[in-house]
C-alpha cells in the first residue's frame, strides 16, 4: 500500500484520529505519516536514527531518537528533548518501543554496527519513561532490544531481544509498571530467521515480523506455539500492527538496507509497506502516552 520505499521501515502505529499510519524509516532518519484516503506520505526529518514513535494524549508524538526521549509536534515541525541517556555509549541508539496500558512510553536500546557485522553484545537496555518525565531501567544487557506488548488482561508483558532468536514473557505490575520474572516462550525456527517488530492482537495472541524471514508469524502466549504464518514478498519484514476501521488490517513495514544488488533486483518491493485483509481477527488500538 506505500510504495516510498523505506530503508528500515518500522513502528507503524495506527492513528484513528488522524486515520494515518504513522511509521518511522530509523535509516533515513525520519517520522513518516500515511494517508489511506489519499495515499499521501507526509514526512518529517529529525537529527537522529528514530527507533519508534507512539501517539501522545494531547497530540503529536513521544519518539525514541537517538539515545533521547522526545516529543514531537507535527503541525510545527518541532523536536523537544525530554531526556537524553546512556551518553557514555556512543554506538547506542533507541529502538522499538510502545506505550503501556497506563500511558508510559517501553523502549530499548541496542549497540549499532561499528562494521558489517560488528557489533559490541550486550550494550542495550529496556527503560520505561513515566507520564511525569520520570525514566526507569527495566533491563540491562540486551542485545537488540524489539518488540514489545502487553497481554489483554494486562498481567504479561511481552518483548524480542532480537539476537536472542525469542520472544520472552515476563510479569507485569500495571500500577508501578514493573516486569519481572522472564519466561522463554517461543523460540523461532530456523526459517523464520530474527525477530523484530510486534503486535497483539483482539484474541490474545502475538505476531511477530521475522527480518531476512520475509513472514509474519502468529504465536500463541498460552502454549507457546505458532499458530500461522504469513508469507510476504519481501524478506527484511521489520514490524506489524492492526488498522483501519475497524482494526481488521494488518500493516506490515520492510527494509532495503541490508539487501545486496541481486537481491534487490530479486525484492523489488523491499522497503515497501504492506496492508494484510482477511486475517479473521482484529487488532486492539494503540495506548496514547499519558502526557
Amino acid at each position: 500500500v506505500v510504495k516510498e520505499k523505506n530503508r528500515m521501515g518500522e513502528c507503524p502505529v495506527w492513528e484513528e484520529r488522524e486515520n494515518a499510519l504513522v511509521y518511522v524509516d530509523i535509516n533515513s532518519q525520519k517520522v513518516c505519516r500515511w494517508s489511506p484516503l489519499t495515499s499521501e506520505v507526509q514526512s518529517m526529518s529529525v537529527d537522529a536514527r528514530v527507533g519508534s514513535v507512539a501517539l501522545r494524549q494531547c497530540g503529536g508524538y513521544v519518539i525514541a531518537l537517538g539515545t533521547k526521549f522526545a516529543f514531537l509536534d507535527w503541525d510545527t515541525q518541532e523536536v523537544t528533548t525530554i531526556l537524553e541517556l546512556e551518553q557514555d555509549k556512543p554506538y547506542n541508539r533507541f529502538n522499538d518501543g510502545k506505550v503501556d496500558p497506563k500511558g508510559r512510553f517501553f523502549a530499548g536500546t541496542m549497540a549499532e554496527e561499528t562494521a558489517p557485522g560488528v557489533r559490541a553484545r550486550w550494550q542495550g537496555a529496556l527503560y520505561t519513561l513515566f507520564p511525569d518525565h520520570l525514566v526507569i531501567k527495566q533491563l540491562d544487557h540486551v542485545n537488540i532490544s524489539n518488540g514489545l506488548d502487553w497481554s489483554l488482561d494486562h498481567r504479561t508483558f511481552f518483548h524480542i531481544d532480537s539476537l536472542s532468536y525469542a520472544v520472552h514473557a515476563f510479569s507485569y505490575d500495571v500500577h508501578t509498571g514493573k516486569i519481572a520474572c522472564p519466561k522463554l516462550l517461543y523460540h523461532l525456527e530456523k526459517e523464520e530467521q530474527m525477530p523484530d517488530g510486534m503486535c497483539i492482537d483482539a484474541e490474545g495472541k502475538l505476531w511477530v515480523a521475522c527480518i531476512d524471514g520475509g513472514r509474519v508469524i502468529r504465536i500463541d502466549p498460552e502454549t507457546g506455539k505458532r499458530i500461522q504464518t504469513v508469507m510476504l514478498p519481501t524478506s527484511r519484514v521489520t514490524s506489524c500492527c492492526f488498522g483501519g476501521n475497524d482494526y481488521s488490517e494488518m500493516y506490515v513495514t520492510s527494509a532495503y538496507d541490508g539487501l545486496d544488488e541481486s537481491a534487490l533486483a530479486k525484492e523489488p518491493q523491499a522497503g515497501e509497506i504492506f496492508k494484510i485483509t482477511g486475517l479473521g481477527v482484529k487488532g486492539i488500538p494503540q495506548n496514547f502516552y499519558a502526557a
